[in-house]
């Protein structure tokens, strides 16, 4: 057995914290991480590139005269919920490619995201976004999403090292439901049902990391966050608009799974004709531990650290005596 955690979804509501957390444990030399957070250095994964790529898509086709596939404006919700879904299982392709030495790097051809796109949506009961757009605006299309198509390659594969099996993976993405929803969150919303989407080999290895903070602190947070004018959209610096802060993440259902869970600091997911238990370790962020690592790490103020510190290693300890008790 590996003295480190093989695959870590680590998941939150909006600007709770995720990528803060992540650049705090890859700051700690590898054998002290090891040590204290059972973590590799981390190879990343995230559905985030993806929504900026359906979101352009939009745009794009609105320049063209065209009628919206993915959004209901251009600060809206998802038109077809299952997108929630459509995301994860890119993320499976990627993971393939990610796991695979041999799996070429994908090209940054924008076809190929879209016929990814349309297979997954299609495999979910949603119409294809690109197949049925006229030959002429898909070619047009294709020519505008050029750019953008070599962004999400760059995002998710630019620092893909040769292999990855001393590493750890971590895939990182957000989900909820609406601000009030009874529990349980049924499909497209929670965690429950998009887990399920993720394939069985990452199921069956996977642990979870959750950052908990409010509702109301991630849509302060988000907030903060967004791009000023003049800037663009980075994976640390952007924001949900504020109808799907409210709809998609007034709440989540991680506590309610917990609860439900046979085993403590697990959670249960069905899946492919099977229930899968996870592994979790909640770090509780409801009053912020975790801004002040935007900084330069020389301006990282010792106390504040000494609490980020504390609380990842009490969340990452439980999280790892879980893993041990399932799989050791």
């Amino acid at each position: 057995m590996k003295d480190f955690l093989d695959t870590v979804l680590l998941i939150a509501l909006p600007a709770s914290g995720k990528s803060e957390v992540r650049r705090y444990l890859m700051h700690e030399e590898r054998d002290r991480r090891v040590e204290m957070f059972h973590l590799s250095d981390t190879v990343q994964l995230d559905d985030y590139p993806y929504v900026e790529f359906m979101r352009d898509t939009d745009e794009a086709l609105a320049a063209l005269g065209q009628e919206p596939r993915f959004f209901e404006g251009v600060h809206g919700r998802f038109l077809h919920g299952d997108d929630w879904g459509v995301l994860l299982r890119l993320v499976n392709d990627d993971w393939e490619v990610m796991v695979n030495p041999e799996a070429p790097t994908p090209e940054p051809d924008p076809e190929r995201i879209f016929d990814r796109i349309d297979r997954h949506r299609e495999s979910l009961g949603a119409p294809a976004a690109y197949r049925t757009l006229p030959g002429d605006v898909r070619a047009a299309l294709a020519e505008r999403m050029a750019a953008k198509a070599a962004w999400v390659v760059d995002e998710l594969f630019g620092h893909r090292p040769d292999r990855i099996d001393d590493k750890t993976l971590v895939i990182e993405f957000a989900r909820g439901g609406p601000d009030g929803a009874d529990m349980p969150l049924d499909r497209p919303h929670g965690y429950r049902w998009n887990l399920s989407n993720l394939r069985p080999e990452i199921l069956e290895r996977a642990s979870v990391l959750y950052i908990q903070v409010t509702p109301e602190e991630s849509r302060r947070k988000n907030a903060a966050r967004a791009p000023k004018p003049g800037e663009t959209n980075t994976v640390l610096f952007h924001a949900a608009p504020d109808a799907v802060m409210m709809n998609d993440y007034g709440c989540d259902d991680i506590a309610w799974l917990m609860e439900q869970a046979r085993h403590p600091n697990t959670i249960e997911i069905p899946a492919h004709g099977r229930t899968y238990t996870l592994p979790i370790g909640v770090f509780d962020n409801r009053v912020d531990k975790t801004t002040f690592v935007r900084q330069p790490p020389e301006q990282w103020d010792p106390s504040l650290r000494d609490q980020l510190h504390g609380g990842l290693r009490d969340a990452l300890s439980r999280l790892w005596d879980a893993h041990v008790a399932l799989r050791g």
